[in-house]
């Protein structure tokens, strides 16, 4: 998938970075740690979803002057250029869900799920649950992610190995300007910790296993708080239907068009968030093993 790029500077999004940043400074420089964790929070949970806009094009008509905007990582764990890869990869939509081929999936293939060790499927059943997937997902993900990238390392990825450089320093950055600043450095980490649980409510149910790939992508019809920090991705087949259009046109376009989507969908759908968290928050959504996948192949 090429870099899509929009034909002008789009200055919400640009402001909108400008707000995240000063947030992120506040929590750090001025406010009183008590405050200033819940700020930051926000902050870093905005900035995740401020780099998914990056990566598909926006908010400059340059790539370079875009990704500058967030090659540095406040959340620390995850290299922008990995997740720029990882990410556009997954935006193959004809491999969502495939435990192999989609970088994003939760699935895992069902022959290596009955070969693996009796406590790690205990954890990935109960990461499963929505409440699961906020206080283990994080450390789930960070160790699969950063193990498959350590396997392409040594198997001689130079693309890989590069994400992680250009990454390095910014985190040198940042942890030097927390220790300069009144916040401990560990209430800093577990507050990086707390924006990716927030972040994994959106990914939670992004994707279903389905025979058709349209059918694969959700919509979560929810405008509060949890939409806005996630910038509208919950309207989520909308974005994989049209991931030029920037964050805050997906709304008006899903309206205008609610019928189709859902029915493009097969009406994989959702009415809020709070409906997430009723249906899922202690069950689970579907198993870890790709249920449409043989246990044999």
């Amino acid at each position: 998938m090429p870099f899509d790029r929009p034909m002008q500077v789009e200055w919400m999004t640009l402001g909108l970075w400008l707000v995240c940043t000063t947030l992120w400074g506040l929590a750090l420089l001025v406010l009183p740690v008590g405050w200033a964790w819940g700020v930051l929070v926000f902050a870093l949970v905005l900035h995740a979803s401020l780099t998914h806009e990056v990566l598909h094009g926006h908010p400059f008509p340059s790539r370079m002057a875009s990704e500058a905007l967030v090659i540095v990582n406040p959340g620390l764990f995850i290299p922008y250029l990995r997740f720029r890869d990882t990410h556009l990869a997954h935006h193959q939509d004809a491999n969502l869900t495939d435990p192999y081929d989609d970088p994003e999936s939760n699935y895992v293939d069902p022959a290596m799920w009955r070969r693996m060790p009796r406590l790690l499927r205990g954890v990935l059943a109960l990461n499963n649950t929505l409440a699961g997937r906020m206080l283990l997902g994080p450390v789930v993900a960070q160790v699969s992610f950063m193990r498959e990238d350590w396997r392409a390392i040594r198997a001689g990825d130079a693309q890989v190995l590069r994400g992680w450089l250009v990454h390095l320093p910014g985190v040198f950055a940042v942890l030097c300007i927390v220790l300069l600043s009144a916040m401990p450095i560990w209430v800093y980490l577990t507050a990086c910790y707390a924006a990716v649980s927030v972040l994994k409510i959106r990914t939670f149910l992004e994707h279903q296993a389905h025979e058709r790939a349209r059918g694969r992508t959700v919509i979560v019809e929810d405008r509060g708080l949890l939409a806005f920090l996630f910038l509208n991705n919950n309207f989520h087949v909308v974005h994989h239907m049209h991931p030029r259009v920037p964050w805050y046109r997906l709304p008006a376009l899903y309206r205008a068009n609610r019928d189709r989507y859902l029915a493009c969908n097969e009406g994989y759908r959702y009415a809020s968030y709070r409906d997430v968290f009723i249906r899922h928050f202690l069950r689970a959504k579907d198993p870890v093993p790709h249920p449409l996948w043989s246990s044999d192949r």
